[in-house]
């Protein structure tokens, strides 16, 4: 039975309302190769949203108003990803580790996540959007597990862009979790440890079967990967800006999408 999603749990509205001008003349050098270079558009964006509570703190301001001015970005992000081709985006919204900030504002992303989704679903329908959620489900608030399979339900045969979100997502638990599953079907009979390869672990990861990332982009000047796709960012390209997550937009995209046209990608050889 398909459910009604409830209303949002915020009067403000969180809609995708910015619609960036898909003829802007600086959209250009993003439709060109160049020579050498790598192909003039990524296939999968991932994103580390890092950044929000310092740029709260820097305004006077609570750490729940960096999260909503976050929310805010990705959707600008979002709609900028889905004019400009790009195809899969995957951003971390909460890593297993966050677990250890204060109560109350794991309480508000908790909130705001489900919030966020609930305003959301609307738009992904229009746009053809399908939502994927990767990590562990388990310590979620039941509404938000509930309204994630909803939603994932609602989009999941729309073909254009794929948002992938990484709540509750550690890059070690997953490769833990796809070891495991592999364990079990050695002990049952059904593998040969000598038959085990990357390619049967990458199966088992929670990304599968969507393509690793092309380009990782993180905010806030941190550089690091932080327990984010240890395993699927063997050949990504990294690109890590000092710009706050709130304040990263359509020119700050547009550097990095440079950035990453310029790099020269060998794969090894």
């Amino acid at each position: 039975m398909m459910l009604s999603p409830p209303p949002p749990l915020y009067p403000c509205s969180l809609s995708l309302c910015f619609r960036p001008n898909p003829h802007n003349h600086r959209l250009h050098v993003l439709t060109q190769p160049d020579s050498g270079c790598s192909p003039f558009m990524p296939n999968q964006v991932a994103v580390i949203m890092d950044g929000n509570r310092r740029w709260a703190r820097s305004r006077g301001l609570m750490p729940e108003a960096g999260y909503l001015a976050g929310a805010r970005s990705l959707k600008l992000f979002v709609n900028l990803c889905c004019n400009w081709g790009i195809r899969v985006v995957t951003v971390f919204a909460f890593s297993s580790d966050n677990w250890l900030r204060p109560k109350a504002e794991v309480d508000f992303l908790m909130r705001l996540l489900e919030s966020a989704l609930k305003d959301e679903v609307a738009y992904m329908l229009r746009e053809d959007i399908k939502l994927s959620v990767i990590g562990d489900s388990s310590k979620l608030p039941k509404s938000l597990k509930e309204f994630i399979t909803y939603a994932e339900t609602t989009t999941e045969n729309n073909s254009g862009l794929n948002l992938v979100i990484a709540i509750n997502y550690s890059g070690k638990n997953d490769i833990v979790q796809a070891c495991q599953s592999i364990a079990r079907k050695v002990k049952d009979g059904l593998v040969d440890p000598e038959e085990i390869n990357e390619f049967m672990i990458e199966n088992e990861l929670g990304t599968h079967p969507d393509p690793h990332p092309d380009l990782l982009i993180r905010t806030s000047g941190e550089v690091r990967v932080s327990n984010f796709f240890l395993w699927q960012l063997s050949y990504t390209e990294l690109y890590f800006t000092e710009s706050l997550w709130p304040d990263f937009g359509e020119d700050e995209f547009l550097h990095a999408l440079r950035a990453f046209q310029h790099r020269l990608r060998r794969y090894g050889r």
